[in-house]
């Protein structure tokens, strides 16, 4: 005699795991048969897979000889690698197959429906047929206490058939994101540091504390496929005003206004999806050029402060007003965004194009529009793999008067193109983050000299603009509590990693434009990070930016020499939290 029960759970990452359990007359598992799962591929998705760890631990035993949770949870199951919440809901559905089976071995007819689960069982035993009457009356009673919690358990999904609106979870999201973070800067923060290299080479350290970025999101599901997110930001623990200095303006006081608010509206969009491979968003989103802007929440990076190659060339977090178009199929994740282009105005020597982002006006200025693109592939268990660009002119984006009518100027575009690979490997307790970015602007010289001519009052730089820009770096770490055994099954992970970058805003320049070379540097890294639970992370880490040589002109013999910028080590420790949360 055997049993077949058909079981679920709401529980796996992406919504409802269905599936058939095999049971023998003993109550050992014989074969398990996944019906229906929406897990991410390459992870949850090999619970379906032919002896997987999942179906391996049941595999011949009775579930009732069992702890029935995963070992991670101090269970006997073998989890699911980097897919725990699916794996938690599979041992879900084994235990309401388990508790199914029992019910209909002691006693009541093959057939019976476990109404909880979405279940039913059938027994290959001819003396079914031959129940008593008082077998049908507990059989009656029985599928009238299951039918009692399906209605308490089955996903919204479900629900929303046989459920009242008010028994629906919320629709609101609520989350966000925050770091603060203790810098010691082992050089000098003269502003002519760069100018004279030697005159400041033994300066005293000089010490920070900043909140980078305290982000809030809300979001709210409207139903029938519309939904809102936003972001709001409060960068550096104030409003986004500051005063700095500038030592290409002798060193003065400047006072600079980013985006042209007291806090940043990051993002605010609406959504209308109509699949999970097609969704039309629209308003105030992140571009998803590069590895950063995609992934820049702190738990995504390692280093106390944002990759520094990437969230100097580029604008980070770069976020324009626009229409984008994005969906996943399979492995694959797509999204492509028409937004305006970047205003050339603000371009300069250290930043590269990343100051052309947002505005400094109370609108946005598009005389000229631009288009981005981002493609994933998730095929290899794991391994995140990613393409990105950006194309665009920005010489027309501007309030600047005199550049109408301009003779020498008519013919210039300022066409930015970017193009960005990126990857991440999660995976046997590595995590292994890349990327490579490279860009390149037409007619930096012209832009270079326009924006060197601008008043004071100007929002430019008035800098010179290198033509090509780069920036690539690799990080990777290992998770040691992995190997001891009571912090991993608590949940606590600590890595210790190691990162290296290389970044030049002024890879390449026209012959007009002067080049400064120390917009170029190599940075080595090296950390831990602590989480005690999923969603805060400590951190700390020492870096050491390598800069490069340069020539100048011996001014009293008339020769040239070689000299070389100080290197800037730094020592920073920070504490971070990210998550979203959904009652």
């Amino acid at each position: 005699m055997g049993y077949a029960v058909e079981t679920a759970s709401k529980n796996g990452f992406s919504g409802m795991i269905r599936m058939v359990v095999g049971f023998d007359a003993t109550g050992r598992v014989l074969n398990v048969n996944v019906l229906e799962q929406n897990e991410t591929p390459g992870l949850g998705t090999k619970m379906a897979d032919e002896g997987n760890p999942l179906f391996a631990s049941f595999e011949g035993r009775n579930p009732g000889e069992m702890k029935l949770a995963v070992k991670k949870d101090g269970g006997d199951v073998d989890a699911l690698t980097a897919a725990t919440i699916s794996s938690r809901a599979y041992v879900d559905a084994m235990a309401r197959a388990y508790a199914a089976y029992k019910q209909i071995a002691e006693g009541v007819a093959p057939a019976a429906s476990d109404t909880a689960s979405g279940a039913t069982a059938t027994g290959g035993d001819a003396e079914a047929a031959a129940d008593s009457a008082a077998n049908a009356e507990l059989k009656a009673q029985l599928k009238a206490e299951l039918l009692s919690e399906i209605r308490a358990e089955l996903s919204s999904e479900v629900k929303t058939a046989v459920s009242k609106e008010a028994d629906k979870p919320s629709r609101l999201t609520v989350g966000g994101y925050g770091e603060a973070v203790m810098t010691r800067n082992f050089f000098s923060d003269n502003y002519l540091r760069y100018i004279s290299p030697d005159k400041y080479k033994n300066d005293k350290s000089h010490g920070r504390f900043d909140l980078p970025h305290v982000v809030i999101y809300l979001g709210y599901d409207f139903g029938r496929g519309w939904s809102m997110g936003t972001e709001i930001e409060f960068e550096h623990g104030g409003t986004e005003s500051a005063f700095e200095t500038e030592f290409e303006e002798g060193g003065e006081y400047e006072s600079e206004i980013e985006r042209g608010g007291e806090v940043a509206l990051e993002q605010f969009w609406l959504q209308k999806s109509f699949s999970p491979a097609f969704n039309l968003r629209l308003g105030h989103m992140i571009v998803p050029v590069g590895g950063t802007n995609q992934h820049h929440m702190p738990t995504e990076f390692f280093g106390v402060y944002r990759p520094e190659g990437e969230n100097t060339i580029l604008p980070c977090t770069w976020h324009e007003t626009g229409i984008s178009l994005w969906g996943r199929a399979g492995d694959w994740r797509y999204e492509v965004m028409f937004l305006p282009g970047l205003d050339s105005d603000r371009f300069g020597d250290n930043g590269w194009v990343s100051g052309g982002a947002g505005s400094p006006y109370e609108f946005k200025i598009a005389n000229a529009y631009a288009g981005a693109f981002r493609i994933d592939n998730y095929s290899v268990p794991g391994l995140r793999l990613s393409l990105s660009g950006y194309a665009g002119n920005s010489f027309s984006n501007t309030l600047s008067a005199n550049r109408t009518g301009a003779d020498r100027y008519k013919d210039v575009k300022g066409t930015v193109m970017i193009g960005a690979f990126d990857f991440l490997y999660d995976a046997h307790n590595w995590i292994v983050r890349g990327n490579f970015d490279y860009g390149h602007l037409t007619n930096s010289d012209k832009i270079s000299q326009f924006n060197r001519d601008m008043p004071n009052a100007s929002p430019s730089p008035k800098q010179y603009v290198g033509s090509d820009a780069i920036a690539t770096g690799v990080e990777a770490g290992y998770d040691i509590f992995s190997q001891i055994r009571k912090l991993k099954e608590r949940g606590h992970r600590f890595y210790v990693f190691g990162r290296y970058e290389f970044y030049d805003s002024m890879f390449d320049t026209a012959k007009s434009v002067i080049r400064q070379d120390w917009c170029g540097r190599q940075r080595v890294a090296v950390g831990f990070n602590y989480y005690p639970i999923k969603n805060i992370v400590i951190k700390a880490e020492y870096g050491i930016g390598l800069l490069r040589s340069y020539d100048y002109t011996d001014s009293a013999t008339g020769e040239t020499r070689t000299g070389r910028f100080n290197n800037e080590p730094s020592l920073s420790l920070g504490i971070a939290y990210s998550g979203f949360f959904r009652r």
